[in-house]
């Protein structure tokens, strides 16, 4: 049996790599630092779907798209939280 150079036997190999993935993950990393409230359901969205796909078979990097979504999850409650702490008048660090 021969093979002809840069193919595979295992199925794992040739499935598509997962751009909804990569992009969820980007979005909910670049997310912590700036434009969480955009960012943040970006990365959601484009997790979903590429757990989605890689669910199908479509696609592979379902843990990928999972941190995704969990960081785009964070981005958006460190906006909650700091929306309540800039309508409640800010921090406050005096102490007595």
């Amino acid at each position: 049996m021969t093979y002809s150079y840069g193919t595979s036997r295992s199925p794992q190999a040739r499935a598509k790599s997962n751009p909804m993935a990569v992009a969820a993950l980007v979005c909910g990393i670049v997310g912590l630092f700036v434009l969480s409230v955009v960012l943040g359901p970006l990365a959601i969205v484009f997790g979903s779907l590429g757990m989605r796909n890689a669910d199908r078979g479509a696609a592979r990097n379902h843990g990928i798209a999972l941190a995704g979504v969990i960081l785009g999850a964070i981005d958006v409650v460190l906006f909650v939280i700091a929306m309540i702490a800039v309508s409640n008048g800010g921090f406050s660090w005096h102490i007595g």
